[in-house]
């Protein structure tokens, strides 16, 4: 999304509108994710978090949807896991009406930040609606959505 300027940064930068992206310390998928964000025009930070039941539970993740990690946009959206940026920002442009976000559970192979050289599983992309319920709205088929 060209010109959006999604910055490394906590709680100051959260009220500011940026792109803030809770992690585990010793979570390297998660950062190869936020290289997939920047490579894709998307500036980010990260909070480093070792209690991420706390963050999800915050933001109404339910429970079997649950990611590697919680990027959250203008303390208004919740991406929760391997999003793709192309998903992120196609959600940005128009938010679907009741949608607070997107939801990849688990850790699919090839999914940006779990590439593995030639594997790929396709995934779903879901949207979560206020109030905790969430539905299909997408699937991702290929390694380059």
């Amino acid at each position: 999304m060209p010109g959006v300027t999604l910055s490394t940064g906590g709680e100051s930068e959260q009220k500011a509108g940026v792109f803030v992206v809770y992690k585990h310390p010793l979570c390297f998928c998660c950062t190869k994710w936020v290289n997939h964000l920047k490579e894709n025009n998307i500036s980010v930070s990260t909070s480093l978090e070792l209690d991420m039941g706390t963050i999800r539970k915050q933001w109404g993740i339910p429970r079997g949807m649950e990611g590697c990690h919680t990027a959250v946009w203008h303390n208004k959206y919740v991406f929760e896991g391997h999003v793709p940026a192309s998903y992120i920002q196609k959600f940005l442009l128009a938010p679907p009406e009741g949608g607070i976000g997107l939801l990849v559970p688990g850790m699919p192979v090839g999914s940006p930040g779990m590439e593995v050289d030639g594997k790929f599983e396709a995934y779903n992309i879901y949207l979560l609606l206020e109030g905790g319920d969430y539905r299909p709205f997408a699937r991702v088929e290929t390694s380059q959505p």
